[in-house]
C-alpha cells in the first residue's frame, strides 16, 4: 500500500496537469494508466506496428522496441522525431545471431506481449516466431502485423496501405463521382485497420490469458480491419441504402449538406447537417434558407449544392467559422495539421501537448483513475539497453547498448527478409 502511495506521489509531482488531465511528464517519471505492469516486446519495424506498441506504451505498458544494426528501412526521420517510439525503451540486437536470437526469447520469456511486423514465417526462420517464443513463455500473446495476413495467396507478397484498402473496397469509396479514388494518406488502412485492430487483438488475448487461458498468436492482417472497419456500410448495401459507387451516397459527398465547400480566401468548410434541426440552423445561418430547394428532392441536389457552394464563396473560412462558432449547425473549418494544435476546442481538452520541444498528439482515449501521459521522448536505438536488463532482470550482448546514429534512418536493401516495409505499410 505504501509503495502504490509513494507512486502515485511520484508522478502526480513529475506530471504536467491541464484540466484535470495529466498530459507529460519529464523522461524516467513513474509510469502510469491502465496497462501499468504490462511487458511488450516490440520487434522494430515501421508503420502499423510501432503505432500500436505506441499505443500501448502511451496506456502505461513498458514497452522494449527491439532494434537492429542499420535500421528497420523505414522513412528517412531523425530518431528523436519518431513520436511512435516516444514512452519505450530501445535495445539493440541482431536477431541473425546466436546472442541476439537469444536475448530475444529472454526478454518474450519475461513479456506479457511479443509484437512483429515480418512477412509470414521471417520470425520463425529468425527462430523467434510463435512456437520458439510460446515454449519459453506459455502465456505469451503473440502479435502479428501485416498487411495481407499470414495466409492467402497474396501472403508472401509485398504491399502497402493504399493496395490493402483498394482490394479491401475502401479506397474505392473514396473520392468525387467524377475523378479517381482519394488516398486519405495511411490512416485508414495502416493505423485504424492495422494498428487499432493490433492492439483490440493483443489486449483481448492478453485478458483470456490473464484469466487463466493459454497465449496464442493474433494475426492481424490491414485487409481484415479495413473490411471490419465497413461492416455498416455493408449492410447498407445490402438493404439497398448505399450504391457501390462513390460521391452517390449519403455520406460519401454525395449528398450536398455532407461534404466540403471552398471559401473566398482558398480555405474550406466542412458541412455535416444531416438532421432536419441541424439542417434548419445552417441553411439559416448560410443565408439561404429562402432560395434553397427542397433537401427531399434527390433531383435538385445538383441545384441544392451550386446554391451552397457560391453562398460560401461569399466570405472568407475565418468569417464562416465565426458565422457558425456555438451552433448545432454541424460546420466547422478544415485545418490543417498545424492549424489544428491551436484549435480553442482541442485546446481547451489538451488533446496536443509538447514534450521534449515537439507538439504532438496527447494519449487517447482518457481515463478517470488511471490517466495516459508522455512519459519518454522517442527511443534511440540501443539507448537503454543497461536499464532494461537491470529492470527486465536479464543479461544482454554488449552489442546492445551501441547507440545507432546515421545507419538508424538508412533505407535497408529490399532483399532484406526482415525489411517490414515490402508487407506491412
Amino acid at each position: 500500500m505504501w509503495h502504490a502511495f509513494l507512486a502515485s506521489a511520484v508522478l502526480q509531482q513529475n506530471c504536467h496537469k491541464v484540466g484535470g488531465r495529466i498530459v507529460a511528464t519529464e523522461d524516467g517519471a513513474v509510469p502510469g494508466g491502465p496497462l501499468s505492469g504490462v511487458r511488450v516486446v516490440e520487434l522494430a519495424g515501421i508503420g502499423p506496428g510501432p503505432f500500436a506498441a505506441m499505443v500501448l506504451a502511451d496506456l502505461g505498458a513498458d514497452v522494449v522496441r527491439v532494434d537492429r544494426p542499420g535500421g528497420t528501412g523505414g522513412l528517412r526521420i531523425d530518431p528523436d522525431y519518431d513520436i511512435a517510439n516516444r514512452n519505450k525503451r530501445s535495445v539493440l540486437l541482431d536477431l541473425k545471431s546466436d546472442g541476439g536470437r537469444a536475448a530475444v526469447l529472454d526478454l518474450a520469456e519475461r513479456a506479457d506481449i511479443l509484437i512483429e511486423g515480418y512477412r509470414p514465417r521471417v520470425a520463425e526462420r529468425l527462430g523467434v516466431g510463435p512456437e520458439a517464443c510460446l515454449a519459453r513463455n506459455p502465456q505469451l500473446v503473440y502479435g502479428r502485423m501485416t498487411g495481407w495476413g499470414q495466409d492467402g495467396p497474396l501472403a508472401p507478397t509485398a504491399g502497402h496501405d493504399i493496395g490493402y484498402i483498394a482490394v479491401a473496397g475502401a479506397l474505392g469509396m473514396i473520392g468525387a463521382a467524377d475523378g479517381p479514388p482519394v488516398a486519405p494518406a495511411n490512416l485508414l488502412g495502416d493505423y485504424a485497420g492495422g494498428s487499432l485492430y493490433l492492439v483490440i487483438g493483443v489486449l483481448a488475448a492478453l485478458q483470456h490469458a490473464r484469466a487463466g487461458g493459454p497465449g496464442q498468436v493474433v494475426d492481424a492482417a490491414i485487409v481484415d480491419g479495413t473490411a471490419h472497419l465497413t461492416a455498416v456500410i455493408h449492410g447498407m448495401l445490402a438493404a439497398g441504402g448505399w450504391q457501390d459507387r462513390r460521391g452517390a451516397n449519403l455520406l460519401d459527398g454525395g449528398c450536398p449538406f455532407y461534404g466540403t465547400y471552398e471559401t473566398s480566401d482558398g480555405g474550406h468548410m466542412a458541412v455535416g447537417a444531416l438532421e432536419r434541426k441541424f439542417y434548419a440552423e445552417f441553411t439559416e445561418r448560410l443565408g439561404i434558407a429562402d432560395q434553397a430547394p427542397p433537401r427531399e428532392d434527390f433531383d435538385a441536389w445538383g441545384r441544392l449544392r451550386a446554391v451552397i457552394a457560391a453562398r460560401f464563396k461569399e466570405r472568407t473560412r475565418e468569417e464562416w467559422t465565426a458565422v457558425f462558432d456555438g451552433s448545432d449547425a454541424c460546420v466547422a473549418p478544415v485545418l490543417s495539421l498545424r492549424e489544428a494544435t491551436a484549435h480553442p476546442h482541442l485546446a481547451a481538452r489538451s488533446t496536443f501537448t509538447e514534450h521534449g520541444g515537439i507538439t504532438q498528439p496527447a494519449p487517447a482515449p482518457r481515463f478517470s483513475a488511471t490517466p495516459g501521459a508522455v512519459r519518454r521522448a522517442p527511443a534511440r536505438p540501443g539507448a537503454d539497453a543497461a536499464e532494461v536488463a537491470r529492470d527486465w532482470g536479464l543479461a544482454l550482448p554488449r552489442d546492445a547498448s551501441d547507440t545507432a546514429t546515421e545507419s538508424a534512418t538508412e533505407t535497408t536493401a529490399e532483399t532484406d527478409e526482415t525489411a517490414t516495409e515490402e508487407n506491412p505499410s
